[in-house]
């Protein structure tokens, strides 16, 4: 589990491509203290699990789903990335809930600067914005954002001065592609709310609509 606040920015030095899969080596600093074999690290807002550690690196198993469905198939030897270690229990929650798991990739449509902030904003498919909020949360590349607009076919967020310096968000260019995670918690009410209540195949045999929330007294 991760909060979406990245810890420094690595590069990546290898990538071992082994057909679909890949091994990915990946410089780092501040990530690699207290981190040991099986680790979760989220890099691009990809949880991978730590395979070797070195004194300014490690190395992680990429596996063909994950190369299928982010980003990650697009960088090559030199290209940064956002790294952040697992959260700690005894941590401050300083973004939202985020998983590392990636739920889809989306591609910078247009940057626009406004005074101390650069407004970011990403085309994305309807699975996507279908569970994007005004004001709610979503994960860029690893990087928790607010949500300040959206239409049917894109969303924008403002990004302030320090996270566009400790991240790689604005080094992208209109047309980059950036991995997107969703908010678990509305993946869940999605999930709940298409439960039809006359599925008699239902486990629970109960579903979740407006007649069943009227009754309810919602």
């Amino acid at each position: 589990m991760f909060t979406g606040i990245v810890e420094e920015k690595g590069k990546i030095k290898r990538i071992s491509s082994g057909g679909v899969s890949a091994v990915v080596e990946i410089s780092a600093c501040k990530v690699l203290e207290g981190t040991k074999l099986g680790d979760s690290i989220a890099v691009n807002g990809i949880c991978l699990t730590v395979t070797s550690i070195g004194r300014d690196f490690f190395t992680a198993d990429v596996m063909a789903e994950t190369m299928r469905r982010t980003s990650l198939s697009m960088c090559r030897a030199g290209s940064e990335v956002n790294l952040e270690r697992a959260m700690a229990a005894d941590g401050r929650f300083g973004g939202h809930i985020v998983s590392g798991h990636i739920d889809g990739t989306g591609t910078i449509a247009s940057m626009k600067r406004e005074e101390n902030a650069v407004w970011v904003k990403i085309s994305a498919g309807k699975p996507i914005l279908d569970l994007i909020v005004e004001k709610g949360s979503i994960a860029i590349d690893g990087i928790s954002l607010t949500v300040a607009e959206i239409t049917e076919r894109d969303f924008s967020v403002s990004v302030i001065p320090h996270t566009g310096e400790e991240t790689i968000l604005l080094s992208k260019k209109p047309g980059d592609p950036v991995n997107l995670e969703n908010d678990i918690i509305g993946k869940y009410v999605q999930k709940l709310m298409s439960v039809s209540s006359d599925d008699e195949n239902s486990e629970s045999g109960i579903g979740i609509s407006m007649d069943f929330l009227r009754e309810c007294g919602f």
